[in-house]
């Protein structure tokens, strides 16, 4: 008789319990999931909260920009100094090759007479390292010959010099653009941060923040009329009236006033945009005074000044590492060039932390 074996059956104790682990399982990825989600999602911020990153955004954003433009004045000052010495390189090469050929003359001159003469043959069939290791041998001569291999001599050395002071200014040149290269990634990721903040807010949110504080154009520049002259708040006196020390300090007063509502482009000197220490610059530029480029180095052209000492075109600075600038007017204003998004614009020199001051000659 044939036996029937029972099949074995699956315990559905064990199947319920693996299907309770996965589930278990996935629940857990889940919430780690979720958690993990939370605790790494850009908390919402006020529009106070906004207002001080965006401030800090910007302030960086400005360091970094008197940084860049510190490294493109030396890199423009290295192309010059090459332009330069290339010419120089070139009058002093056409000196070496006119030697030369007066002592291929003289050369020529010995041979038919009855040979050349050893010391000249010694300077035009050497390398120019080789022939100055022997130098000593033109004190030897005592014929035509001498003196323009003195002079051969001596041009070779002018010549190794000023090849030496171009390789070198080419060495600062490069080390200038890779400063360059870096700054401006640092100035554009710090606005495109900043930027970013402000799109995150709504559009009511947004206008609390450009309703006060650095980064919006004060209530005294959106009184800017078509004249350039601005009314202050809480009298009739215009900060413009306040007379200026010098003839100079008034033009580059004068000048400020008409950038007001130029915009703000960073590295920018004008005429159609600035940012702050660029505006400074063109601004006394127009009185005939020369300012260096940065705020680090404007601050110490000309006489320091105490803030209870301000005139109109004295130089303010603001922020620890003095990395912005603007133009004194008086009555406690500025004429300045904020940030990206914001004019050429009046503002109180209260809503920044100030550095100093300076006047320039």
């Amino acid at each position: 008789m044939a036996s029937h074996a029972r099949p074995k059956q699956r315990s559905s104790t064990g199947s319920a319990a693996a299907r309770t682990a996965a589930t278990i399982a996935i629940a857990g990825a889940a919430s780690a999931t979720m958690l993990t989600e939370s605790s790494t999602a850009e908390p919402r911020l006020t529009a106070a909260q906004a207002q001080a990153r965006v401030d800090r955004l910007y302030e960086e954003a400005e360091t970094a920009t008197e940084a860049y433009n510190g490294a493109r004045e030396r890199a423009d000052t290295a192309r010059a100094a090459i332009e330069h010495l290339q010419d120089e390189l070139a009058r002093r090469t056409g000196r070496v090759n006119a030697t030369r050929d007066r002592l291929g003359t003289i050369a020529t001159a010995q041979y038919r007479s009855g040979g050349i003469d050893p010391t000249v043959q010694l300077a035009l069939d050497s390398t120019p390292a080789e022939y100055l290791e022997r130098a000593q041998f033109i004190d030897q001569l005592g014929n035509r010959a001498s003196a323009a291999l003195r002079t051969l001599a001596a041009q070779r050395r002018e010549l190794t010099q000023v090849r030496h002071e171009a390789d070198s200014e080419l060495s600062t040149l490069r080390g200038a653009q890779d400063e360059l290269r870096v700054h401006k990634r640092t100035v554009e990721d710090k606005l495109k941060a900043a930027q970013a903040i402000l799109d995150r807010l709504t559009a009511a949110e947004r206008a609390a923040v450009e309703a006060s504080g650095p980064t919006l154009t004060s209530r005294a520049a959106r009184g800017v009329s078509g004249g350039g002259r601005t009314a202050l708040s809480g009298g009739s006196r215009t900060a413009g009236d306040v007379p200026a020390p010098s003839a100079r300090a008034a033009q580059a007063v004068s000048f400020a006033y008409g950038a007001l509502g130029l915009p703000y482009v960073w590295g920018a000197t004008g005429p159609s945009s600035y940012d702050c220490s660029g505006l400074t610059q063109a601004a006394w530029r127009s009185a005939g005074v020369s300012l260096p480029r940065t705020t680090y180095t404007q601050i110490n052209a000309g006489t320091r000044v105490s803030r209870s000492q301000l005139q109109p075109g004295d130089l303010v600075f603001f922020y620890s590492g003095v990395s912005h600038v603007g133009l004194y007017i008086g009555n406690g204003q500025m004429i300045h060039a904020a940030h990206p998004g914001a004019p050429v614009r009046i503002a109180p020199i209260d809503e920044m932390p100030f550095a100093g001051a300076t006047r320039p000659a």
